[in-house]
Parts: structure tokens; C-alpha cells; sequence
């Protein structure tokens, strides 16, 4: 397959993404690849640790690949979506639970689908030109592939920020909102990658002091105004606000789908009043995903961001009456369409 290298160099298992060009988005074929490679290097006594990565140096990944996913959602196969979906979730669960040192490398963009195949490892490398986000407010859908389990356990009320308004992390942003562990400059990253292939030994790995970040700063007031029951208590209290923190949330959430925002408020709600763990989290996530082509806003979201990119969605629901209660039909189990993780 051309959109990915996968190969053994001495002591590590060698993942790299290389369709630059495309941000180098993840393809369904190039899921079902990682995780044929991880399932055959669980039980590789050769293999000590596996290392994802990927060329360029705009994006290590800035998400998943959707034009097949809109293409198939608009002729009415929603199939198709859903099982892309589930097998996705299936290799974040992998990579959150796999038994041996799994390394991401995450320069430029990790958005989405990126975060899934990085954010889940054991040690996550961001640089300079790290920008870590997700983004799937814009677009109709909620923070998945496991990233509203990260999210949850942000700091205080972080989860609810960075999801809602979809803001970007730098390199310490990141780290300290449990999105990647080790700050390494990335003209140091081809050396670190060698001795690991050579050694096979995460002790090599050895972090740096980022660049400041903002959200430490920022995080007593982003707890004061992300601390109600729900995205119309959110509203309430950034529109009574005065600072400048408010208006740039209020201007990123007020261009999100309000049925995407209600229902990432209550995933995250579940996931941290349950103490969830990636697979209570990928489940949560599936029944959104599931039916967002049919009765979410996922659709027209990929119309205005990408086929047609007026940036003008016309979503389903108001923000001015958001949908608690619609958000809670999308989350309604699935019963025997219920997320597994059997291949």
C-alpha cells in the first residue's frame, strides 16, 4: 500500500504514514493495515516496541479520510460509515491496550482520526510544530476515535473546552492535557528513532521543557465557565461574560453543530462520573457515530467544510434551545448494533 510504510528495523515495529499530500489522512485500508501489523507484533519476540510516525511536515495525521464516508452517507449507505467506524474503534482500543511500548511521533497537525492512532500510545512526542486538536464539533460528529476518554480526564473542565470549541494544543498544551507525554525538538527525532530501532529501549526517551502553553493560565476560568449541567449552562454563562476567552469560545462554538456539542457535554458527563475507561468510551462514541449520518448533522457538516466549503452549515438544532434531549437520543444503546471489539 503506497499511503503506508509497514516494516521491521531492528528491535521495532515501523508504522509510517506516507500520503503527505493528504495530511496523510487515514484510510479504512490503511486501519485494517496497523492493525494486522500490531496483531502480528504482539507475539513477535523480535519486535520490543512499536513506532507510528509519518512524512512531512505539515501533519502527522489531521484525521480520517471522509470523502468515502459522505460519498456512500449521500446515496443513503450508511453502512458502510458504521462499519468503518467500529473498526476504527476497534484499533484505538488496540493501541490504548497494546502489550508492548507503542511510540507516536506527532509533528504539525494530529487532528481526529490522527489522535486515535498517536494519543493512545504509551509515549507521545510532540514539537514545535505540534497542533493537536479535536475538531468534530465542526463537522457533525462528537470527539471519538477514544478522544472523549482523554478529553474526560483532562484537567477540570479542559474536556469541555477543547471539545466545544475545538481549539488547537501546542506542544505543552498537549502534554498537560494528557494528549502527549514528551516534548523532543524534531531535528532530534531521526537520532531518538534509530537508537530506539537499534536498543528497543523507551529509556532512551527523554523529554525537553516545551515552549510556554495557555491553558494552565487559563484553566481557573475555563472551570468557571464549563461547569454547568449542560451546553445551555455553558451559554449562559460565556455570553455573560465579558472576557476574551468567552468571546473566542462563544465565536468557535456559535459555527459547531449545537446537536454535536450537547452530546459531547453528556459523553464526557458519563465518562467522568463512571471513571470510563477507552472501550466504555469508544462504546459511548459508537452510538453517535452510528447514527450520525441518518439523523445527525454529520452529512451537511462535511457538505460546508468540505464538498462545497461555504462554511455554512445549516444545522438541525438552535443553540439558542440546545438539544438535551435529542443529544440524548443519539447516545440511546444500540442493542445488538452495540460497538464491540471482535474482529
Amino acid at each position: 500500500m503506497t499511503d503506508i510504510s509497514i516494516r521491521k528495523t531492528g528491535r521495532a515495529g515501523r508504522i509510517t504514514l506516507t500520503r503527505p499530500k493528504a495530511l496523510n489522512a487515514v484510510s479504512y485500508d490503511m486501519c485494517l493495515a496497523i492493525e494486522k501489523a500490531l496483531d502480528d507484533w504482539a507475539t513477535d519476540d523480535d519486535v520490543a516496541l512499536v513506532i507510528i510516525d509519518a512524512e512531512g511536515d505539515k501533519a502527522f495525521c489531521a484525521g480520517g479520510d471522509i470523502q468515502q464516508l459522505y460519498d456512500t452517507g449521500r446515496a443513503g449507505d450508511f453502512a458502510y460509515g458504521q462499519t468503518f467506524w467500529r473498526d476504527e474503534y476497534r484499533l484505538n482500543a488496540k493501541i490504548a491496550e497494546y502489550p508492548k511500548p507503542y511510540i507516536a511521533f506527532m509533528q504539525g497537525f494530529t487532528m481526529g482520526g490522527g489522535v486515535g492512532i498517536s494519543c493512545h500510545g504509551s509515549h507521545r512526542i510532540v514539537c514545535d510544530s505540534s497542533q493537536i486538536a479535536m475538531p468534530e464539533c465542526g463537522i457533525g460528529l462528537v470527539p471519538d476515535v477514544g478522544g472523549s476518554l482523554i478529553l474526560a480526564n483532562a484537567p477540570g473542565r479542559l474536556g469541555e473546552y477543547l471539545g466545544l470549541t475545538t481549539s488547537r494544543m501546542g506542544p505543552a498544551d498537549a502534554i498537560y492535557a494528557g494528549f502527549a507525554d514528551s516534548y523532543i525538538p524534531q531535528d532530534h527525532w531521526t537520532d531518538l528513532i534509530a537508537k530506539l530501532e537499534e536498543t528497543g529501549d523507551v529509556s532512551h526517551i527523554k523529554g525537553e521543557t516545551p515552549p510556554q502553553g495557555t491553558l494552565s493560565d487559563q484553566q481557573p476560568e475555563i472551570d468557571a465557565l464549563f461547569d454547568g449541567a449542560d451546553l445551555g449552562a455553558f451559554m449562559t454563562a460565556l455570553e455573560a461574560s465579558d472576557s476574551d476567552l468567552a468571546a473566542s469560545a462563544l465565536k468557535s462554538m456559535r459555527r459547531n453543530s449545537p446537536l454535536s456539542m450537547a452530546s459531547t457535554v453528556e459523553i464526557l458527563h458519563r465518562l467522568r462520573g463512571a471513571g470510563g475507561d477507552i472501550r466504555h468510551a469508544l462504546e459511548l462514541e459508537y452510538r453517535f457515530t452510528f447514527r450520525a449520518m441518518e439523523h445527525g448533522d454529520f452529512l451537511e457538516g462535511i457538505r460546508a467544510a468540505v464538498i462545497d466549503k461555504d462554511r455554512s452549515p445549516n444545522w438541525q438544532h438552535d443553540l439558542a434551545t440546545p438539544p438535551t434531549a435529542a443529544a440524548e437520543q443519539m447516545l440511546l444503546p444500540l442493542g445488538p448494533d452495540a460497538m464491540t471489539f471482535k474482529t
